[in-house]
């Protein structure tokens, strides 16, 4: 019988540089996080939607380029397993990238958000009570403590927006780490410019605009597409 990770300690589930443990943690700020954009409005919940995404879209690349290959080798149903939470992320990743478009106060963003935070929940609930309990049980605690360092790796340096035409899998999404990276991270400071600034703060904008539309060609790029399952696959139609 599984055990969830949210009935475990930080001791049962390999120490705190345990995978197991890093991953708990990131889902209760997670949580955290949703409450307080859910309370928020103005520049506070915008600057607290930028919060949430560097959470959310470094932890999931980082268990994409890291952990989904290591448990599609080591679990039984671990190719099944993985490609359902897959299917998740690229959903967010496709309504995130809506929601960048809308008025952060508008009902709209709201009822849109409100969609997001099912399907993050959906995710936590996936990967904490099915997938990473199977995880476990494969893996010694010197496993999981190596896959928490090299998760923690590629989380430090991932992107932090989200991409929904790069590959869910290697060697897509490892090849968009470097430049998509730079590019999201640049975009956060201009972005948070622009809401702490009224100096120049139409240039950060502009800025930040130029960076997004930059991102979302390097995305087409073929090489960045490659390696996923078919089902994740979203069309490649650069933006115009």
């Amino acid at each position: 019988m599984h055990v969830s990770l949210s009935q475990q300690s930080d001791t049962q589930l390999g120490g705190r540089l345990s995978v197991l443990t890093r991953q708990k943690h990131d889902h209760i700020e997670l949580d955290r996080l949703i409450r307080s954009v859910e309370a928020a409005h103005g520049t506070e919940r915008q600057e607290l939607l930028t919060t949430l995404c560097r959470l959310v879209f470094p932890h999931a690349f980082a268990e994409e380029s890291v952990l989904w290959p290591y448990i599609r080798r080591a679990v039984p149903d671990g190719e099944q397993l993985t490609l359902q939470i897959e299917h998740e992320h690229q959903e967010i990743n496709e309504l995130f990238t809506e929601l960048e478009q809308l008025d952060v106060d508008s009902q709209q963003h709201h009822d849109l958000f409100g969609k997001i935070v099912e399907l993050l929940r959906e995710d936590v609930r996936d990967e904490e009570d099915q997938l990473l309990p199977r995880l476990q049980q494969q893996a010694s605690n010197g496993d999981l403590v190596r896959l928490g360092l090299a998760w923690e790796a590629v989380r430090r340096t991932a992107p932090t927006h989200p991409h929904p035409v790069v590959a869910r899998r290697p060697p897509g999404n490892v090849l968009a780490a470097a430049p998509l990276t730079v590019l999201d991270r640049s975009r956060d400071r201009l972005d948070r410019y622009c809401r702490t600034h009224s100096r120049y703060a139409d240039a950060a904008q502009s800025t930040s605009r130029l960076l997004a539309r930059v991102a979302g060609r390097i995305e087409h790029v073929p090489p960045l597409t490659r390696g996923e399952d078919p089902s994740t696959r979203t069309p490649r139609t650069p933006d115009a």
